[in-house]
């Protein structure tokens, strides 16, 4: 079966009478299809168990089992192989029985050519997605080792191997990554994944909470610490006792409360705000941040101590730019989650529609998509999401395409030197701050170091033969 959309396709004609199956099937030919007919209902039920097909024409009316009792039981069995059904002999009762029982379209004998025509290319379609969204969905069930992540390009199929390793330990570990990538989610897949999992699993942001409330809300506080303190509180890191707290945007976090921090992983107890004895606490701690840590540390407004203590091992989360293989079925897995909860009735993508999607470049990472598609399900008029469903930004976003100057085109060079003059441009910008550098470059800071450390390498194998050829010559 050719599943492309536009591509010719298998098409089954049932007509019991011949000389007007033959004519269907004549002119489902002429489209480009193939076609395969035959005069009984129940050979062509045994037909489409033993052969693939994308559609099926029938005649309403015929001696050994109406077209209406046949749509419904391919509907029941081959739910993605559309029907339609021809009648010469039309009502308002016969065409809803038709739909009830499943059918695409119906369609009143004569049948003008053209609307024939567009009717079987629309059902074509819709039975290509229809297919496309059971794949998706097939897809989306079978992603391991967490429901929380969605996707199996090699990015994400790299992330998932790292994060089952990283949670068989209890290792602190550091999530990076850009804003709308899934942070919380990885740290709840770790959490899920860990022999924690049995225990809670509690989350703050720390750039949410004002800086003089972090270290309660973290720590807790007695009774009568502060003038609002009516009851003490246990604070989080107590409340995760047996499971995992994550603080997010932990860059946020002020340098005081830092050291607090540190000193809290370190001895692991914590000592309530006015309170004067220290409370154990067993929690594995999670720190999450899109911020370039490195780069704090080196403007002192991070901890070098604390970043080494939360950052035992560093998972990056991969932008959605970087695994558009997954755009596909992350759209299908938020698809099926809106359809639900919206209570509509959308089978999926228009191939347009679909296109366009994964040419975007999406800022917002997966949060955006999440939106685009809740948008798409809540305002589309149709059982397919369109072009004109998405949001304006999507629809009429070009890729950019860097052109060269004329200098640059006619000074022909390797890659390797192209990028070796692109590498020493932005340090230069960036007055050689190698941190800076690195983001700017979209690359961590060991393989810059890399980077450096071979084109070092490079000089130095050149500075050696250019002494070797001067030696040479002198003698």
């Amino acid at each position: 079966m050719n599943d492309s959309p536009g591509a010719a396709a298998r098409i089954l004609v049932v007509d019991d009478d011949p000389e007007l199956g033959e004519m269907v099937a004549t002119f489902v030919r002429r489209l480009g299809h193939e076609a395969a007919y035959t005069q009984n209902p129940g050979e062509a039920l045994s037909m489409l168990t033993t052969q693939p097909f994308e559609l099926v024409i029938t005649d309403l009316h015929m001696a050994t089992m109406d077209g209406i009792t046949l749509c419904g039981r391919i509907a029941g069995a081959q739910p993605d192989v559309p029907v339609i059904v021809l009648t010469g002999h039309a009502s308002l009762e016969t065409a809803v029985g038709a739909m009830r029982a499943g059918a695409y379209d119906f369609l009143t004998k004569p049948v003008n050519t053209e609307v024939l025509q567009m009717s079987i290319a629309r059902a074509l379609e819709h039975g290509h997605l229809r297919r496309e969204v059971l794949r998706l969905r097939d897809e989306v069930g079978r992603v391991k080792p967490s429901r929380a992540l969605v996707g199996s390009s090699r990015a994400m199929r790299e992330l998932h191997d790292l994060t089952s390793r990283v949670a068989a330990t209890d290792a602190t570990v550091l999530i990076t990554g850009e804003s709308g990538t899934g942070k919380e989610l990885v740290a709840r897949a770790i959490h899920g994944m860990s022999a924690r999992a049995h225990g809670p699993f509690v989350a703050i942001n720390c750039a949410a909470v004002p800086h003089h409330l972090l270290e309660s809300e973290l720590f807790g506080h007695v009774k009568g610490a502060f003038t609002d303190a009516r009851n003490g509180r246990p604070g989080l890191f107590v409340e995760a006792n047996g499971g995992t707290l994550l603080l997010d945007e932990i860059g946020e976090m002020p340098l005081e409360m830092q050291a607090k921090l540190l000193r809290a992983l370190q001895e692991r107890t914590v000592r309530p705000v006015g309170g004067d004895r220290e409370v154990p606490f067993d929690a594995r701690v999670i720190g999450a941040t899109h911020q370039d840590l490195e780069s704090l540390v080196e403007s002192r407004r991070f901890r070098e101590d604390l970043f080494y203590r939360i950052a035992v091992v560093i998972v990056q989360v991969p932008t959605l730019r970087e695994r558009s293989d997954d755009v596909l079925v992350l759209a299908q897995h938020f698809l099926t989650r809106f359809v639900d909860r919206f209570g509509k009735r959308v089978v999926g993508f228009h191939p347009t529609a679909l296109a366009r999607m994964v040419a975007y470049s999406w800022p917002g990472n997966v949060r955006e998509l999440e939106n685009c598609v809740e948008r798409a399900v809540a305002l589309t008029r149709t059982d397919t999401i369109t072009i004109d469903d998405l949001p304006e930004r999507i629809r009429t976003f070009q890729p950019e395409r860097p052109m060269a100057t004329p200098e640059e085109a006619t000074e022909m060079m390797t890659l390797s030197e192209l990028e070796r003059r692109y590498l020493q441009r932005v340090l230069s910008l960036v007055g050689g701050n190698k941190s800076r550098a690195a983001r700017v470059l979209g690359l961590d800071r060991r393989t810059l170091y890399r980077m450096l450390d071979r084109e070092r390498g490079a000089e130095a194998v050149g500075d050696a033969h250019e002494a070797a050829g001067e030696r040479h010559h002198d003698s």
